[in-house]
């Protein structure tokens, strides 16, 4: 007669786990919910020099971080051979702010901390003596069209941003 009961208890628990661990693996972090809308894979629009690219943000590791992985390929022009770039950047929260590590094909690592205003993130790298700063800024425009824009700052100018690279893309999945 006691074996009904304790099953019950027992069952409740595994049902209350289960579902508990549903939720915990399928919702993001607080902190990284308010990128969502960077979630899915992008191809680069009309650019005019004639390069191709994409991007794809995704949640990894248990939905703990977001992995971004970027390709570029430049196609030979005048005297400059074709070229490819591939990056990789990873993104999490540390201590309660977003944070990114990038690494890319060329051996620059650049360490960002990342604000979110609405449907823009801005992510500036560290202030380092005697290397530029960089400011990696993606802008939603719909919900299947992005802005992208590169900065990049000199040394003895820590702050003052000049315009590098910029990119519209349009999401694709």
């Amino acid at each position: 007669m006691h074996r009904r009961p304790c099953l019950r208890v027992s069952g409740l628990i595994c049902l209350m786990w289960l579902s508990s661990a549903g939720t915990l693996r399928g919702e993001v972090p607080a902190p990284l919910v308010p990128l969502q809308f960077l979630l899915g894979d992008w191809e680069g629009v009309g650019d005019q020099a004639g390069a191709t690219g994409g991007f794809s943000f995704a949640l990894r590791v248990q939905d703990r971080v977001i992995v971004r992985t970027n390709y570029s390929d430049r196609p030979a022009s005048g005297t400059e051979p074709a070229s490819r770039h591939d990056d990789l950047m990873v993104i999490y929260e540390d201590a309660g702010r977003i944070k990114a590590e990038y690494f890319d094909s060329e051996g620059h690592i650049i360490r960002y901390v990342a604000e979110v205003k609405g449907a823009e993130v801005v992510f500036l790298s560290e202030l380092r003596r005697s290397e530029p700063r960089y400011r990696l800024t993606y802008t939603q425009t719909s919900p299947t069209m992005l802005l992208g824009k590169f900065d990049v700052a000199s040394p003895a100018r820590p702050d003052a941003f000049a315009p590098y690279l910029s990119w519209t893309a349009r999401k694709v999945k």
